[in-house]
Formats: structure tokens, C-alpha cells, sequence
């Protein structure tokens, strides 16, 4: 059974920089794509970003690039997000997201099958 967990979401004044961490259990995580959303009070969900099983390539939303990086650890199947320059608009819960496949063949339109309780980022 597949288990995310999010967390490092705290409130941080714009302009600022957060960093989102996602923990994998019971799956092999560490060999599919894995990828990031968002969703903000009364939006739909939004693909923020999505990275190869191996991190050899990373894909990004037009409007988190420059801005967002995502990385992952795959000996600690950790999974994470860095935030920089905060904006007002970055204010969401924010969740990530397993694969089906070690590459993320859609970049962030991937299909993906679970995805954690979520995080909240900027306030």
C-alpha cells in the first residue's frame, strides 16, 4: 500500500523560500516518476512539477519556472520541493504524487495513481 506524507509547509512572508518534503512507504517509489501539485481555496488542482525516477530530468508549470525546483532522494525515497521568491499566488496545499513509470513521459501531465494528504505552503 502506497503512503505519502508531506510536510514543511509554514508560513513565510512573500519573497521568501520553503522547502516541501514528501516520505514514500510501502512502495517502490524510488522507480516511477513522481510529481507535485498544488491546490488553492475554491481552485481546481494545478501540476506544479514532475521528476524521472533516475532525477535525470525535471519538468516544471510555465508559471513555478525559475522559481521551483524539485528533487528527490531515492535512498531515503524522499521527494522534495524547493520554493524560492515566494508570491502571494503560491499560497495552496500543496501534494505529491506516484507514477506509473520510471520517466515522466507527459512531464507534468504524467499520469499519476496516489497522492498524500498534502501540505499547506505559504499562508
Amino acid at each position: 500500500q502506497v503512503q505519502l506524507v508531506e510536510s514543511g509547509g509554514v508560513s513565510v512572508q512573500a519573497g521568501g523560500s520553503l522547502r516541501l518534503s514528501c516520505a514514500s512507504s510501502g512502495y517502490t517509489t524510488r522507480y516511477t516518476c513522481m510529481g507535485w501539485f498544488r491546490q488553492a481555496p475554491g481552485k481546481e488542482r494545478e501540476r506544479v512539477a514532475a521528476i524521472n525516477a533516475d532525477g535525470s530530468a525535471a519538468f516544471y508549470a510555465d508559471s513555478v519556472k525559475g522559481r521551483f525546483t524539485v528533487s528527490r532522494d531515492n535512498a531515503k525515497s524522499a521527494l522534495f520541493l524547493q520554493i524560492n521568491s515566494l508570491k502571494p499566488e503560491d499560497g495552496a496545499m500543496y501534494f505529491c504524487a506516484a507514477g506509473y513509470y520510471p520517466y515522466c513521459n507527459k512531464g507534468i501531465y504524467s499520469d499519476f495513481h496516489h497522492w498524500g494528504q498534502g501540505t499547506q505552503g505559504k499562508d
